[in-house]
């Protein structure tokens, strides 16, 4: 009896665990709000600045092809927004440096580009949430933009 027992529970416990690690919640959140947490203030380092499609960009005088981060993030025991955040700065940190690498002091024309699927916007980036995973994709062009 306790080996049935034991069994079906654990049985039970492999199912719970599989039905939440299908979780994939689609969140349209502002860029902004990302943006000015104090971790990325901290970790952006202002050498490479990120222009959004439809945000206005200063000049281009060379682009150095296109990039994509395709970030994830342990997402247990955080809420999905403060763990997209958090994998948001991570995405955006992969784009700086590869600008950086590159020689480039911007990204431009940033989408989301989550499972290839792109959605643009000036405001708000796409990020899928788990129980367990939080996901962001992000695709642009590196470039050298005149300084204003």
């Amino acid at each position: 009896m306790k080996t049935v027992t034991l069994t079906v529970t654990s049985a039970l416990l492999v199912l719970a665990l599989a039905q939440a690690e299908a979780r994939d919640t689609k969140h349209m959140l502002p860029i902004e709000t990302a943006m000015s947490t104090p971790a990325a203030k901290e970790k952006l380092d202002g050498s490479v600045r990120f222009y959004f499609a439809g945000q206005k960009t200063p000049k281009v005088l060379k682009t150095s092809g296109e990039g994509m981060t395709n970030r994830k993030t342990n997402a247990a025991f955080k809420g999905d927004e403060e763990a997209c955040r958090w994998v948001f700065l991570s995405a955006l940190l992969a784009l700086q440096d590869e600008a950086k690498s590159l020689g480039a002091n911007a990204v431009i024309d940033i989408t989301s580009y989550y499972k290839k699927n792109e959605f643009s916007s000036a405001t708000e980036y796409e990020c899928h949430a788990g129980a367990i995973m939080a996901g962001v994709a992000l695709k642009g062009t590196y470039a050298t933009v005149a300084s204003n």
